[in-house]
């Protein structure tokens, strides 16, 4: 597995609380506006969608694609920051 961000780092390792979209790894400027602009612009909401998804890797990354074009390294990067914090506080 290749090593993580200083941005996932810090992702799974605090509470989420209200934190932008763009927080997440993989998530920029431009999907994160992609993402706002379907009414995604907080982390807990795209957290939403991957419980929705019941954790289902395939399933979130397609939608991630599908939603804002994210492609295959930033769909593994958002997935894995997603699932580093769902394991640390759930």
């Amino acid at each position: 597995m290749s090593s993580t961000s200083q941005k996932h780092r810090n992702f799974v390792q605090e509470p989420m609380g209200e934190k932008t979209v763009s927080a997440l790894a993989g998530i920029g400027y431009v999907l994160g506006g992609r993402l706002v602009e379907r009414g995604f612009d907080k982390t807990y909401v795209v957290l939403g969608q991957y419980l929705v998804f019941k954790k289902d890797e395939q399933r979130f990354k397609k939608w991630l694609n599908d939603t804002c074009g994210a492609n295959a390294k930033q769909q593994e990067d958002c997935h894995q920051c997603i699932k580093g914090w769902c394991e640390n506080f759930l």
